[in-house]
């Protein structure tokens, strides 16, 4: 025999058993593909250097949704595909499942083709490595996380920006209440109460009461936190103090008409 007709025969077998591969053959084949290329992706993008074919995830790699919302995965490859399928695990996702809200939208485009999955009612079952597989290139995964009233810092929006949590809010009120704030308040009321006391009182009992008060803040200022009789004080300055105010003014008119204009402070001090 011939040694060039066992070539040709062995060329005849390569060409049957690579005719012979399956979707799902091909579909192990691209995914061992796209973890060994990997490591050689040097153009911080996703594509591929050398001009393979690949898919693309848009966005980021690991998606975070909230039960019952939708999940929205998007993938683009370079090339015309012929067709592209999705796969959750190592089960292509089946859109006639009994699971329901499961569609696909592929778009070729000028530059290649494009895929969006979409499943509504997200439930915990559908956590997991989704794989975008177009048919003669490259595939690409994304990681879903669902999860059940928790609020990761990237939570996936419809208009794909993150949303800020109320908890974040609440901690940082919180943390001021329990610091400046507090002591902020606390010499607040203290200088509501010097008011109050000095349109109460006479000038000498006054000045003692004002040291006493200031006094007290010195010493607490360190630890000073907001009591019921401090609101109480602060709300009641603030009503009555007008009221006083308008008392006083009233009173000083008729004592002294010719110094009406006068600062009522002024007149009481003199």
């Amino acid at each position: 025999m011939d040694p060039d007709d066992d070539d040709d025969d062995d060329d005849d077998d390569d060409y049957k058993q690579r005719n012979y591969l399956n979707v799902k053959t091909m579909h192990k084949i691209l995914l061992a593909h796209n973890a060994n290329d990997d490591d050689d992706d040097d153009d911080g993008d996703g594509g591929d250097a050398t001009g393979a074919a690949r898919a693309k995830i848009i966005g980021s790699q690991e998606v975070h949704v909230k039960k019952g919302s939708t999940i929205s995965l998007s993938c683009v490859v370079n090339v015309h595909a012929s067709s592209i399928s999705w796969y959750h695990g190592s089960s292509i996702v089946d859109f006639d499942s009994a699971r329901g809200g499961i569609s696909l939208e592929t778009e070729k485009t000028e530059g290649g083709t494009s895929s969006r999955l979409m499943l509504t009612r997200a439930t915990l079952r559908d956590s997991g490595n989704y794989t975008c597989v177009p048919t003669g290139a490259i595939s690409a995964s994304v990681q879903v996380h669902v999860l059940n009233g928790e609020h990761p810092a990237a939570m996936q929006t419809s208009s794909g920006v993150p949303c800020p949590t109320h908890q974040a809010l609440i901690l940082l009120f919180v943390s001021l209440n329990s610091c400046n704030l507090s002591k902020l308040i606390f010499f607040i009321s203290t200088v509501l109460e010097a008011l109050r006391f000095l349109l109460t009182t006479t000038t000498a009992s006054f000045l003692v009461h004002l040291r006493h008060l200031f006094g007290v803040w010195h010493r607490n200022r360190k630890t000073a936190t907001i009591s019921a009789t401090t609101t109480a004080t602060i709300v009641s300055i603030i009503v009555l103090t007008p009221a006083k105010i308008g008392a006083r003014l009233r009173l000083t008119h008729a004592r002294h008409p010719a110094s009406s204009s006068l600062n009522p402070i002024r007149t009481q001090l003199r």
